[in-house]
């Protein structure tokens, strides 16, 4: 590039911003000798067309070197090279044979060159491959920085929705996944267009959140092992393994040229926003992509390695609370500042509505490994005023045993509710011994949340998600059927409270499949009519299944993919849970943001809820059982400001005999209405109330063996 000319330029911001007359670069790096900026003009070059080392007397405040270059247009390329000491012992990677990307990069090009080996190099076979000092590496099959300028997209007066927590339906999907599939209706398969493609059918749905599986840049083609099946080699198709943590990944672009992938991105949240969808970004700031001391160096391991990770005693090792090699050094001020600039990012530029932090409980470990009682970070997320307002979701836990439900720190803090999901799938699997716990659940989860000043929207509750069977599969598999993940099976959970009901896998005999969709329609109904914040996985509305795959993060096929034909095959599910949800939306006592309690409720001398076993006493939770019943009542209302609503009696069988109900007695002047009974066939199982009246005189009420009945009173 000619009448280019390198100014002392700027420390803030970070990383690469774009002006009208030139572009200045920022990056950190307390322990490097010197810095080098190199220049593309294309993305596949094997060489920079312009370099600059940055001199520490005029391009360097503090621990941050920048440079503004004059005359540099948007949208150009580049990288860094980074010069220090060599000493992996000491903890200390630097290597000047690298090239480097920007931790603060907006978006990449030539990605699709990614591989599992980064470095042309190959160390000699007597020296460990992480000790081998790389003097030479072609930049030719490496991704390119792109200096994004935000201030060209047109937002047409968009901003995130922000709707509160407790009116939330949270929807996880993949953004490849929900549209690639052959007999997917959507033009633009696998991208974010094909997202919004997809809106009509989230709307009628009734979602009003669609929470994606990581976006930020990973390279799909990190794994080596084989397909035993298809003899493929298989891929990172989840995403769970970041390399830039600013740029939206540009192979889920229909435009994949320069920074086509940031403005389709921002096209999909801005046409979500305008049909009333929010969306929430899966987050992955436990570790990244350099892996352990084998893995390749793209960025943080070459700009300061014993700043950006959490290191064991001997620092040529790192320490493995993620389950993937290393651990991000969450609670160091400058990595804080990262998180926190990456975050207000995503929310300012990009306009997301929330995050849902992936094994969240590594924010909260020190710079040794130890979990802290009050961790800086978790804390500056929750009071950060940018952030006030957008949704953090943490998974509660992490790889190296840490296990926080119901105690994740730091404040204001939503947690995936595992034992939601346990619970629910024990009842209905007939577990007797676990009516008491359900009743916990459905109720707010008030063990985990109302200690420490949380409500139970605090609890987002899921039976399943991407990570374990499919709603289908928890139906139809005792045991995890994973062998075409390359592992013999020994990957994934063999903790999955399933039960295949006489077969294992799919069958043609039609009284399994039948109640195989009763039991799926009695957990969705507990999910979606249970107090919290529900999660529904992209696909259990049709019955999706992975072939009893627990753990499909590296399918990057019809296994993981969302199968458009069953929402036609299994449309009478699909119309079920359209159902649920438009019931969820339209009563208050579904809604409450506060415990039930079963006490009184404000000066309405009212229970909030009043529970039942089959004669119509008050159970004794003490004695298992398989049946759970309960009055909730909609006039109950928290604040004067609340309507009154309808009131409930819900009947939940899980075991394998029917049961004779005791139904309590109407109040004067009111009647019971059958509103969803789930032994009934389709289009009966779901009615209008004013259909199915109960006799006036009626006590009774016969559910069968794993049914769910709601009545409603009018």
């Amino acid at each position: 590039m000619e009448n280019l000319s390198f100014l002392p330029g700027s420390p803030l911001p970070a990383g690469a911003a774009v002006y009208c007359d030139g572009v200045n670069f920022s990056v950190f790096s307390r322990h490097a000798f010197s810095v080098t900026l190199d220049i593309f003009a294309k993305s596949e070059d094997s060489a920079p067309c312009c370099s600059y080392t940055f001199d520490p007397q005029t391009n360097k405040t503090g621990d941050i070197w920048h440079v503004f270059v004059k005359g540099l247009p948007k949208n150009a390329l580049y990288l860094y090279r980074v010069d220090g000491p060599f000493a992996p012992y000491e903890g200390m990677r630097f290597n000047v044979g690298n090239y480097l990307l920007d931790p603060y990069s907006q978006g990449l090009a030539n990605t699709e060159s990614f591989s599992g080996n980064f470095s042309t190099q190959t160390p000699p076979p007597h020296i460990d491959g992480d000790l081998a000092f790389l003097t030479k590496q072609s930049p030719a099959h490496f991704p390119k920085c792109i200096a994004v300028a935000q201030d060209d997209f047109d937002w047409q007066g968009d901003h995130p929705l922000n709707y509160p927590l407790k009116d939330c339906i949270i929807y996880e999907a993949h953004v490849k996944g929900l549209s690639c599939h052959p007999n997917a209706p959507q033009q633009h398969k696998g991208t974010y267009q094909g997202i919004i493609d997809t809106i009509p059918y989230l709307k009628e749905l009734g979602i009003t959140s669609l929470e994606l599986l990581p976006i930020q840049e990973f390279n799909a083609h990190e794994l080596t092992r084989i397909n035993p099946r298809t003899g493929m080699v298989l891929k990172n198709y989840w995403g769970y393994s970041t390399i830039a943590f600013f740029a939206p990944k540009s192979s889920y672009a229909s435009d994949r040229e320069g920074i086509g992938a940031v403005f389709e991105f921002k096209r999909m949240v801005r046409e979500l926003h305008k049909n009333g969808i929010e969306v929430i970004l899966d987050i992955v700031f436990n570790h990244t992509a350099e892996g352990s001391e084998f893995g390749p160096t793209l960025s943080f391991r070459g700009l300061d390695n014993i700043i950006y990770y959490i290191l064991e005693d001997n620092a040529r090792y790192y320490r493995n609370y993620s389950g993937c090699g290393n651990t991000f050094n969450c609670n160091h001020p400058i990595v804080q500042t990262f998180i926190l600039d990456c975050l207000r990012y995503w929310v300012i530029e990009m306009h997301v509505d929330g995050f849902r932090f992936d094994l969240g409980s590594i924010l909260g470990r020190d710079q040794k490994g130890k979990l802290m009682d009050n961790p800086p970070t978790l804390e500056h997320i929750a009071e950060d005023p940018i952030l006030r307002k957008t949704k953090i979701i943490a998974e509660a836990w992490d790889a190296g045993g840490a296990y926080q439900v119901g105690n994740f720190p730091g404040g204001r803090w939503a947690e995936w509710n595992d034992r939601f999901r346990d619970d629910v799938r024990l009842f209905w699997r007939g577990d007797s011994s676990h009516a008491r716990e359900l009743a916990t659940r459905v109720t707010g989860s008030a063990d985990l949340y109302s200690g420490n000043g949380r409500k139970p929207f605090h609890s987002i509750n899921f039976v399943t998600s991407h990570d374990g069977f499919t709603l289908y599969d928890l139906l139809s598999y005792d045991k995890k059927h994973n062998e075409e993940n390359g592992e013999d099976n020994r990957d994934g959970t063999d903790f999955n409270c399933s039960y295949n009901n006489g077969f294992e896998g799919k069958t043609e005999n039609t009284r399994i499949e039948t109640l195989r969709k009763q039991k799926a329609k009695n957990i969705l109904l507990t999910l979606i009519l249970s107090l919290g914040t529900p999660m529904l996985t992209a696909g259990d509305e049709v019955l999706r299944t992975q072939r009893g795959n627990n753990n499909p993060y590296c399918q990057d096929n019809e296994i993981s993919w969302f199968d458009w034909s069953l929402t036609q095959s299994n449309a009478d599910i699909l119309t079920f849970v359209k159902k649920l949800i438009r019931l969820r939306k339209q009563h208050p006592a579904f809604l409450r943001s506060e415990f039930l309690t079963g006490t009184q409720s404000g000066d309405r001398r009212k229970q909030d809820i009043s529970w039942y076993d089959a004669q119509g006493n008050t159970p004794d939770w003490n004695q298992p059982s398989s049946f759970l019943a309960y009055f909730l009542d909609g006039s109950a209302a928290e604040t004067r400001a609340e309507r009154d609503d309808n009131s409930f009696y819900i009947i939940l069988n899980g075991g394998s005999l029917d049961v004779t109900a005791t139904i309590c007695p109407p109040p004067q002047g009111k009647h019971w209405y059958r509103l969803i009974d789930t032994s009934y066939p389709a289009g009966e199982d779901f009615t209008d109330p004013e259909q199915a009246p109960l006799s006036e005189n009626q006590q009774k009420y016969v559910v069968l063996a794993a049914t769910a009945v709601v009545l409603i009173l009018k």
